[in-house]
């Protein structure tokens, strides 16, 4: 009962970020400000990114669970909740402000951070901790369509 409680808090909370990082981003995507701008030839179609986003928060969210009852809580809290901060604050930093520098910083400290997680608790979690996986292939991915932007605009 109780992983199934976290895994409905995880799933919440981890989409709650989506929701509110798709709120503060404004018309984001479809401004003439994105459109405008010189892309990587590799950007996905909009489609993609709702897609993949729903993939990684899933399991994200069953990852969390196994994360989340073994061992100490405290770092782990610091950590999930900086993450869940610089998730949210890419799309306000990005597509509301603008500021695609400070966008680049924000992403490659949150992919940092997902592979710092993957590495760190390996042994702990061995093959559950593939499920991070998506997050952090997506993050790479995210990271280098942030920094195509930065360079070529």
């Amino acid at each position: 009962m109780k992983t199934k409680l976290l895994l409905i808090l995880f799933l919440f909370l981890n989409f709650l970020a989506l929701g509110i990082g798709s709120r503060v981003m404004g018309n984001g995507p479809i401004s003439d400000w994105y459109l405008g701008l010189n892309k990587a030839p590799w950007t996905p179609p909009g489609w993609v990114f709702g897609a993949a986003w729903t993939l990684i928060m899933i399991c994200f969210s069953v990852y969390l669970v196994y994360f989340f009852t073994s061992g100490s809580r405290k770092n782990k809290l610091i950590l999930f909740a900086v993450l869940w901060l610089l998730n949210v604050s890419w799309n306000y930093v990005f597509f509301n402000q603008q500021q695609v520098l400070l966008g680049l910083i924000v992403i490659v400290l949150l992919t940092i951070l997902i592979l710092f997680t993957f590495f760190k608790y390996y042994s702990n979690y061995k093959i559950k901790q593939f499920l991070l996986a998506p997050y952090a292939i997506w993050l790479i991915i995210a990271t280098s369509l942030n920094a195509y932007v930065y360079f070529n605009n």
